[in-house]
């Protein structure tokens, strides 16, 4: 088996090395299959690129490669995409926050024969993807705000503060719609404000929520879009010793340790599911011609709170208890003909 993987501690538990060289095992031809990816320091990338490689593997005699920028950089995740159309002719994953910037590229890809899929984030039509394999974002946002919710009193009166760290992104501006109705329809007696710009640099993340909680001291809840948002919040209500509620997204360690401290809920989109997914479809064509699915594959969140955050951490601990806990849930999504839907429908 050849790899090209990033540097990664989470990569480095799997693949054994931190070296981001090829490495030969196979005299032959090995097909070469490849996730670019918008930022390879964060959480949420790096378990769909684990994800990504745990897919792979399931299908023996495929190579990969993952890569993206060290931050958030639209222009050099793009280069590093024209660079996976020469190294992994076989098939690219995509998972972009910046989908204008794709569309052209994309669409030359697969002119020239490369499958595409985007994950997460979908593709703009121009693009021609034919496969999206995400949440629905909607959805995710009203299930935070369902669980925050109950953290409230039933007569409850007030305001949410509501922040997202990249304006613009649709899978956030989804999120941030669903928990806005979702509190609109619930409780219409508290008004929801925002979503404001809470940046997506972790320090500068951080100072905005701070600007944010000074402003609304009788806030009853603030809520991110993000993974930084969590864990920040998080941070400043301990630090506060404060009694709002703080709801974000995604399962970062120092969110889920949070989350056991009783300072914040979470809602998971499942990453390592989007990338195993992803990974075992693109390793299938490449290795036998298996024909990708057409259409949004949908991939169902799941709220954390203090009634499951130990099995969540349990889950999390390592590569092997990921893949024990999720091996099933991935081949659900592959295999029940209700979780591929219409792309028209991507939410």
């Amino acid at each position: 088996m050849k790899y090209r993987i990033f540097r990664s501690a989470l990569v480095l538990l799997l693949l054994g090395s931190a070296s981001c060289t090829k490495q030969n095992d196979n005299e032959g031809h090995v097909p070469m299959v490849g996730f670019v990816v918008a930022n390879k320091q964060l959480n949420y990338s790096q378990e769909m690129s684990l994800g990504f490689i745990a897919g792979v593997n399931e299908v023996k005699g495929v190579s990969l490669q993952v890569d993206g920028p060290n931050i958030i950089d639209g222009p050099r995740q793009l280069a590093l995409f024209q660079e996976m159309r020469k190294t992994a002719p076989d098939g690219i994953a995509v998972f972009t926050l910046t989908p204008d910037l794709f569309a052209e590229p994309m669409a030359a890809a697969i002119s020239e024969g490369i499958p595409v899929i985007a994950v997460d984030s979908p593709a703009l039509p121009s693009a021609g993807v034919q496969l999206f394999i995400g949440n629905d974002s909607y959805e995710l946002g009203r299930l935070l705000a369902r669980k925050v919710i109950t953290q409230l009193p039933s007569n409850a009166t007030g305001k949410v503060v509501l922040g997202t760290s990249s304006p613009g992104v649709s899978v956030l501006d989804r999120r941030a719609m669903g928990i806005r109705d979702e509190f609109k329809e619930r409780l219409p007696t508290v008004s929801v404000f925002g979503p404001f710009d809470t940046k997506q640099e972790v320090e500068a993340n951080m100072e905005a929520w701070e600007t944010l909680v000074k402003a609304n001291p009788t806030a009853l809840a603030f809520i991110g879009t993000s993974d930084a948002d969590g864990w920040n919040l998080a941070e400043i209500r301990r630090r506060e010793i404060a009694s709002w509620v703080a709801g974000a997204f995604d399962i970062d360690p120092k969110s889920l340790a949070a989350v056991k401290a009783g300072d914040l809920i979470l809602v998971s989109p499942e990453h390592y599911v989007k990338g195993a997914v992803a990974g075992r479809l693109q390793a299938e064509h490449a290795k036998t011609g298996k024909a990708l699915p057409k259409g949004w594959l949908y991939v169902p969140g799941l709220a954390v709170d203090r009634f499951n955050v130990d099995e969540i951490l349990a889950r999390q601990a390592t590569v092997a208890t990921r893949a024990k806990a999720l091996t099933a849930e991935v081949d659900k999504v592959l295999s029940d003909p209700a979780y591929l839907r219409p792309m028209s429908e991507v939410s």
